[in-house]
C-alpha cells in the first residue's frame, strides 16, 4: 500500500509539473512560492518577527534566498523539487500528500504545522522526504541571513 501510494504520487507530481511546474527557469513559480511561504510560516513560527509587515518582509527575503539556492542545484535536483512543488501546490496533492484542506496561503499556522507533522511522521518515505526537503530548504534559507543568527544565540563567526 505505501509503495503503491508513493508511485501514484510520483506519477501525479510528474504529470502536474508538466502543466504547472514548481520551477520555471530555475526560479520558484507563484504556486511554489505559496508553498514555501506557508512552510516558512509553519516551520519558523517561533522565530519570525512578530509584526505582520516585518514577518512578511522576512518571508519574502527567505523566498529570495530559496530562489538563489534553487538556481545552484543540479538540474536533476531542480526537476525533482519542481515536481514536488507542483504536487504540493495542486489542490489534490495538497489534500492527499500534505493532508491540508485549505490552500497554502489561506491556511492557519496551526493547520500548516499539522500538515507538515503528518508528512514528517508518515509511514510513507516519500512524504517524509518531502517534509525534510521543505524543512531543510526553509531553514537554510532563513538562517543564511546574519540578521537571524541572534534567534539561535549565535553571535556570528569569531574574528581572527
Amino acid at each position: 500500500m505505501g509503495a503503491g501510494s508513493a508511485a501514484v504520487l510520483l506519477v501525479a507530481g510528474g504529470s502536474l509539473a508538466l502543466l504547472t511546474p514548481g520551477l520555471r527557469d530555475a526560479r520558484l513559480t507563484a504556486p511554489a512560492r505559496d508553498v514555501f511561504a506557508a512552510a516558512a510560516r509553519g516551520l519558523l513560527a517561533g522565530v519570525l518577527p512578530q509584526g505582520a509587515a516585518a514577518r512578511a518582509q522576512a518571508i519574502d527575503a527567505t523566498l529570495a534566498r530559496i530562489d538563489a539556492l534553487v538556481a545552484n542545484l543540479p538540474p536533476a535536483a531542480q526537476q525533482e523539487l519542481s515536481q514536488l512543488l507542483a504536487l504540493l501546490a495542486s489542490a489534490p496533492g495538497r489534500r492527499i500528500f500534505a493532508g491540508l484542506e485549505r490552500p497554502w496561503p489561506q491556511a492557519a499556522v496551526g493547520e500548516i504545522q499539522s500538515a507538515l507533522d503528518e508528512m514528517r511522521l508518515s509511514s510513507i518515505a516519500l512524504r517524509q522526504q518531502a517534509y525534510q526537503a521543505l524543512h531543510d530548504i526553509v531553514g537554510a534559507a532563513y538562517f543564511a541571513d546574519r540578521s537571524t543568527w541572534g534567534t539561535l544565540g549565535y553571535p556570528g563567526p569569531e574574528g581572527i
